[in-house]
């Protein structure tokens, strides 16, 4: 695999998945999301910013935000999205006029294909409640954003858009990663992860990070990049997780054969 492209001077935006602007709040407290591949993508002389979206909101509501931010760039931007942000950064960029806006786009354990806990929330009238409830309590959006996240609404767009996704693989550098955690590869808050990674597998879900299969992470005709790991070893640090080397994999399959580096 080649080398990462260059980062010097580069503009990232940053793009949180569900519930990271909370969890990003509590760093002070030991917790963190997304700080350290900042902090590292700033060491590299890149200029790295967070896009300030509710992350409960709608995926084409985000989505509208997210183009409003990278036209508002002067230069083509990077973008690094994880988990639903990918959901959102992928709905922006099958614009034409966008794509050529970005320099390339990194998704991380992105549900493209639908998450089955999603599945499960939405499935029961109670826990959809709640799951609302807690997002207008938040503040991090309506909460509509979960339904965003079952298979049938992500499979229906997947196929809805498959054109103009072709043609975004086709014109513009795209990597995923995905994850699978396996029991003893868990630790900390990773065992509640482990925990439904294994009930997605044992419902034929295949390997999984315990929230995303590894198939629903992959975006059809892009460079994919598969570690161990859970839902959150790309964005949070912690015992036996080091997310800036996730990164590192991913920005260097950013670099396919034949293609130039971003930038």
């Amino acid at each position: 695999m080649s080398d990462a492209p260059p980062l010097p001077a580069r503009r990232v935006l940053l793009v949180y998945g569900l519930m990271g602007e909370i969890v990003a709040a509590f760093r002070p407290l030991g917790l963190d999301y997304m700080h350290r591949l900042r902090d590292w993508l700033r060491e590299q002389g890149a200029q790295p910013s967070v896009v300030k979206l509710p992350t409960a909101e709608r995926v084409a509501v985000n989505a509208a935000r997210l183009a409003d931010a990278i036209r508002a760039e002067a230069e083509p931007v990077l973008i690094v999205a994880h988990s639903k942000g990918g959901l959102e950064a992928l709905a922006a960029l099958i614009e034409p006029a966008l794509r050529a806006r970005c320099a390339g786009f990194l998704a991380m354990q992105s549900p493209f294909h639908g998450s089955p806990v999603a599945d499960a929330v939405i499935g029961s009238k109670p826990l959809e409640a709640a799951a609302a409830g807690l997002a207008r309590l938040l503040g991090i959006g309506s909460g509509e954003g979960v339904r965003d996240l079952t298979t049938a609404v992500r499979r229906a767009w997947m196929q809805e858009h498959r054109a103009g996704i072709a043609a975004l693989v086709a014109a513009l550098p795209v990597a995923c990663v995905a994850t699978v955690l396996r029991e003893g590869g868990a630790r900390g808050r990773e065992r509640l992860h482990l925990a439904a990674a294994q009930w997605m597998e044992k419902r034929g879900h295949g390997p999984n990070d315990g929230l995303v299969p590894v198939a629903s992470a992959l975006i059809p005709g892009a460079t994919h990049v598969v570690l161990p790991g859970s839902h959150i070893a790309t964005v949070s640090g912690g015992s036996g997780r080091d997310p800036v080397a996730m990164l590192r994999a991913g920005l260097a399959a950013l670099v396919r054969p034949g293609r130039p580096p971003a930038g």
